[in-house]
């Protein structure tokens, strides 16, 4: 149904020029702004969107992923905004107008291409998904209908429109409708609800084998689309037994087509490998190590140079793990039971179908045990151990530290299960809204591809930070960063069995550890060891026990190392966390 008609002012900035198409939940327009400038726009039915694709903050899923995604491969976001139709509410979206002509239209206009004119715009549409890769995002519904060229062939250059089924990786019930997918161009694993970067290089080669040939691969004639079932298993049947074959087989582009098209899920081609092979280029020694599931550039390619090869390797640590950690007693329950148990029970995991979370972000005034918990995090659970600080991914090298980060993941993944450890993430992902250097943002979306469902790889990411408001929103959401943990001052309690950590396997005399902690409120976890261990000195030079004296005196002299103004200031961030949606939904754990 067309809810408006030429003309209709909106907002008293747009007014529609030309109705375009109508979707299950939306329709498209041509509108102009005051000044004769065309724009497209697309209107969403409120009430008609699935509960799966809204989203609260943007009102529809399809918003949210613009916001997130900059990238010239897609229409560049101008304006969103509220209607109201006789009662009812509207959501539109304002994106460039694009001019130029639909693929589809090109292949019902053309019958065929030619093996070079379906080579150029492969490429084309080739590197507009090396760009969505590379922010993270993966399509998902790459077909000739969501493809506009602005040129001939020669000069091909793609807009992948229609966001609407973009995320990134899952490898779980995905976030949006899919029976209105089409079904020739979907990777035959999306049927099972895995949509990955491999799904995206299935549905490119299917695009180009229908430029070649006129129609989708193993298209049939459909006569109930609506029974998904049946055409998952017809189709299944085709592509098993029905051969692949073009007008000009002498071109590289048919060989790797078939190649792309046949091959299974685990052996698939990637998008850098499919873009070699159908211009005839051979293929990298390395090849068979890269995953079709990770967006290839030049980062991946330089990261066989020996001189930026990250160093950092896997350690199994030894050690009394979460037993040495005062405090934080629903933390360590939480982790028992959320990551560790699902982590080292594979049958269960399986059986329930859990999936455990990416990763935590530990966050909180300086000296509180973030480093610390997370050290006593891979004693706890057995698991190898990467610590990495940010001197550890610096390279001198354009793109080089992108290919640090890529092949530290690489090195988690081959030992799992990992926990890679980064201190001081502010530093490494910095929020790239206030980022000039284009190769800074580019090392966030390095991290961003690689922080996507990395459980899935056997890897769990800890990170710390003082100053999570510094870190990439992108970064901070379910899929990546799951847990955002704050980690405050020890309380009362706390403090109490940090000195009695501390002083264990000393020669101490009559300690009142209940007069310690009451004594050093606002005392950071840090202050209470240095105290401990000026106390031995002070105790050592005479060589006599450590008394409740000498402790006391100690506490005097050294004054908290945390200022009220700063534990206000992060009490202040707390609540701002709060107020933007990223911390009200998650528990505050840690000492109190």
């Amino acid at each position: 149904m067309q809810h408006l008609s030429k003309g209709y002012n909106i907002d008293e900035k747009y007014i529609v020029a030309m109705f375009l198409k109508e979707g299950m939940y939306n329709e498209n327009y041509r509108v102009l702004d005051r000044d004769g400038k065309s724009f497209f726009m697309k209107l969403y039915d409120i009430e008609r969107v699935p509960g799966a694709l809204r989203d609260a903050q943007h009102g529809v899923k399809e918003v949210a992923v613009y916001h997130q995604l900059n990238s010239s491969s897609v229409p560049t976001l101008c304006d969103e905004g509220m209607l109201k139709l006789e009662g009812q509410q509207f959501y539109y979206l304002i994106t460039e107008y694009f001019g130029g002509e639909l693929l589809s239209e090109v292949i019902a206009r053309k019958k065929t291409l030619s093996s070079d004119e379906a080579l150029q715009y492969t490429l084309a549409i080739a590197e507009g998904l090396k760009e969505m890769h590379a922010a993270g995002f993966a399509h998902n519904d790459i077909t000739p209908r969501n493809i506009i060229f602005s040129e001939v062939a020669a000069d091909a250059k793609a807009k992948i429109i229609d966001l609407g089924h973009a995320s990134e990786p899952i490898k779980t019930s995905p976030p949006f409708i899919t029976n209105d997918l089409e079904a020739f161009y979907r990777a035959p694993e999306t049927f099972h609800d895995v949509f990955t970067f491999a799904g995206d290089v299935f549905s490119l080669a299917a695009v180009a084998y229908a430029m070649l040939t006129g129609k989708a691969p193993w298209e049939y004639e459909i006569k109930n689309p609506e029974d998904t079932e049946k055409i998952q298993m017809t189709l299944s049947a085709k592509r098993t037994m029905t051969p692949l074959s073009f007008p000009d087989s002498q071109h590289p582009i048919c060989a790797a087509v078939v190649k792309a098209l046949k091959a299974s899920e685990k052996k698939r081609m990637s998008l850098e490998q499919f873009v070699n092979a159908i211009q005839g280029k051979e293929e990298p020694k390395d090849a068979q190590t890269q995953s079709a599931d990770r967006p290839q550039d030049e980062s991946t390619e330089q990261a066989s140079d020996p001189q930026m090869q990250i160093s950092v390797e896997a350690e199994r640590r030894k050690g009394n793990g979460f037993k040495d950690v005062a405090g934080m007693s629903e933390l360590k329950k939480m982790v028992q039971e959320k990551i560790i148990f699902v982590l080292k029970n594979k049958d269960l995991a399986e059986k329930y179908r859990l999936t455990p979370p990416n990763g935590m972000l530990l966050y909180g005034p300086p000296g509180c045990g973030k480093t610390f918990f997370a050290e006593k995090f891979a004693e706890e659970s057995g698991f190898n151990f990467m610590n990495v600080k940010s001197s550890d991914l610096g390279s001198t090298y354009i793109h080089g530290t992108q290919g640090k980060i890529a092949e530290l993941f690489k090195k988690a993944e081959k030992n799992p299960p990992t926990v890679i450890c980064f201190d001081e993430f502010d530093a490494l992902v910095p929020n790239r809204s206030g980022v000039d250097n284009q190769s800074l943002s580019s090392e966030v979306n390095e991290f961003l591809s690689q922080l996507n469902n990395c459980s899935q790889r056997g890897i769990f990411v800890i990170c710390t930070s003082n100053r999570p408001d510094k870190i990439d929103p992108a970064v901070l959401r379910t899929g990546r960063i799951d847990k955002l943990v704050y980690v405050p001052m020890p309380d009362e309690e706390a403090r109490r069995e940090m000195f009695r950590l501390h002083l264990k396997d000393r020669p101490c005399e009559n300690i009142d550890y209940d007069r310690l902690a009451k004594l050093t409120e606002n005392y950071i976890s840090s202050d209470i060891s240095f105290i401990v261990n000026d106390s031995a000195i002070t105790a050592a030079l005479s060589d006599k026990p450590i008394t409740q004296e000498i402790m006391e005196n100690c506490i005097r002299c050294n004054r908290p190392s945390v200022s009220a103004d700063t534990l206000k200031s992060y009490e202040r961030m707390q609540e701002k966390f709060g107020e933007t949606g990223v911390s009200s939904q998650r528990p505050h754990i840690g000492f109190k």
